[in-house]
């Protein structure tokens, strides 16, 4: 088994695209005006309207309703990452903070009110299980 992406079910694709690609510098690659993916060496956000629902189930995914999941992203800097966002971010959770497992995390909602954490590894052990 090999997790592949996550997918968020949005009712803008165009906006939240958008949104992902400015915060994170990655160019979406577009597969229908309905599904978009970010593609980073490790992992791929898919974001997808909510007319595809019905390809799996009527009614399985409701967008702008997250409030358990969490999409992360390992960044080089995380302030100075905040600092670029800030000009466009409207709703940061945290500011820049060191967790006591080692990471320093950024967290905030995009336009559909998902949570985003962006993190750098600060501790021997972080930095460790992160190195590439």
């Amino acid at each position: 088994m090999d997790f592949v992406s996550i997918r968020i079910i949005t009712g803008d694709v165009a906006r939240l695209v958008a949104f992902y690609e400015r915060a994170t510098g990655v160019q979406a690659t577009w597969a229908t005006e309905d599904f978009a993916e970010l593609r980073t060496p490790h992992a791929t956000l898919a974001i997808a309207s909510t007319r595809t629902v019905p390809l799996f189930a009527p009614g399985s995914a409701h967008p702008a309703d997250n409030r358990s999941v969490i999409t992360e992203f390992l960044v080089d800097d995380v302030d100075h990452v905040h600092q670029n966002l800030s000009d466009f971010v409207t709703d940061f959770v945290t500011e820049p903070t060191t967790m006591p497992w080692g990471n320093r995390s950024l967290l905030f909602r995009d336009p559909d009110g998902n949570l985003v954490n962006f993190f750098t590894p600060v501790s021997p052990e972080a930095k460790e299980k992160f190195a590439r």
